[in-house]
């Protein structure tokens, strides 16, 4: 096999290990048994997506509806542009990771990324589901017709689509890399500044199911970019011709250039609009995040060495394991469902 070339996942294979040699370019049966895959991480992975299962359908959105009517319209104006914005940028995710997900030649990744996949199906329909109960159907095809014609908006989801386009244009291993790194600028910083409108609203205690459904999109979008960060780091241990100081720089380069849309995007769609987002907090905040982003692809030098997280509050609504319990309700957030198979004594 050529270095230059990117192998597709056969249906099957009778001739090969039911174990991956390798993430891109391996042989496998493409026969799924989880006590035997090659990634360790894999099979942990899979448990916590599945436990974090949830349909839009579970959230009441009668109180939003009633706090909808008190925004001021600076911030219904920011709340429509923000759902706008995760519309595209989530549909294009559904459509790239499938795309990408041929030539993962592991079967244990290829089952996360079609969970994945689905996962951001959901994430689409509860931005539909939150409209649906705040607006009228005509302003509900107004605001999925934003990214068309909002020139802020625009230039960042074309950053990404292009990123995308390179690797659906010309499918080899570098491709492949850089675009991961789009994938996770987008699904770990693209959406964060405007996660932190939602959970400042509900701070002060206004629109909290959307907030709640913000939250749930998070819990899954930080599992994303970890299956992500893996898949790209273990393609450069399994092929370490491609690390290169070429792609370091590219690395680097295209982060800093995310950086730089999402403060515009931030400042244009939050600024200093609201009490309870300081611009400039915002701005360390979304470079701050860059940096985690870096560290988890394995690049330890920070792009912003002095960036800080100044909005301390906001951690609480980021952690894992603090979204576990519904901020407003005392809900459990991560759950299994159970029946009469499993009990109420297995959870």
């Amino acid at each position: 096999m050529k270095t230059d070339s990117l192998q597709k996942r056969k249906l099957y294979d009778v001739t090969a290990p039911n174990k991956s040699t390798g993430m891109i370019n391996g042989r496998s049966s493409n026969v799924l048994n989880w006590d035997d895959v090659r990634y360790p991480w894999a099979y942990p992975l899979y448990k916590n997506m599945l436990g974090n299962f949830w349909t839009p359908f579970e959230i009441n959105m009668g109180a939003d509806i009633k706090t909808w009517q008190e925004l001021t319209k600076t911030e219904q104006d920011s709340f429509a542009k923000i759902i706008g914005l995760l519309a595209f940028l989530d549909s294009v995710q559904t459509d790239y990771s499938s795309k990408i997900a041929g030539y993962i030649t592991d079967s244990s990744v290829n089952a996360l990324m079609i969970i994945l996949a689905q996962q951001e199906v959901v994430h689409n329909h509860s931005y539909s589901y939150v409209l649906s109960s705040l607006v009228s159907k005509s302003e509900q095809e107004e605001i999925f017709e934003y990214w068309k014609t909002d020139a802020v908006l625009r230039e960042r989801n074309d950053f990404i689509a292009k990123g995308y386009e390179s690797f659906t244009e010309e499918m080899t291993p570098e491709t492949m890399l850089r675009s991961l790194i789009f994938d996770v600028i987008l699904e770990g910083l693209f959406f964060f500044a405007s996660f932190a409108f939602f959970y400042d609203l509900a701070r002060q205690g206004k629109m909290t199911a959307s907030s709640q459904m913000i939250n749930y999109i998070n819990r899954d979008e930080q599992l994303h970019v970890l299956l992500f960060t893996n898949i790209f780091k273990e393609i450069l241990v399994e092929n370490p011709t491609l690390v290169t100081a070429e792609l370091q720089e590219f690395v680097y380069d295209t982060f800093e250039e995310a950086v730089r849309l999402e403060i515009k995007w931030s400042h244009y769609i939050i600024g200093n609009k609201f009490d309870g987002i300081d611009g400039h907090d915002l701005e360390e905040y979304v470079k701050f995040t860059a940096n985690k982003r870096l560290a988890q692809l394995g690049f330890t030098e920070k792009l912003y060495p002095n960036a800080q997280n100044n909005m301390k509050w906001i951690r609480y609504f980021e952690d894992i394991d603090s979204s576990k319990q519904d901020f407003f309700e005392g809900k459990s957030r991560q759950y299994t469902k159970t029946d009469e198979d499993n009990g109420f004594d297995d959870l």
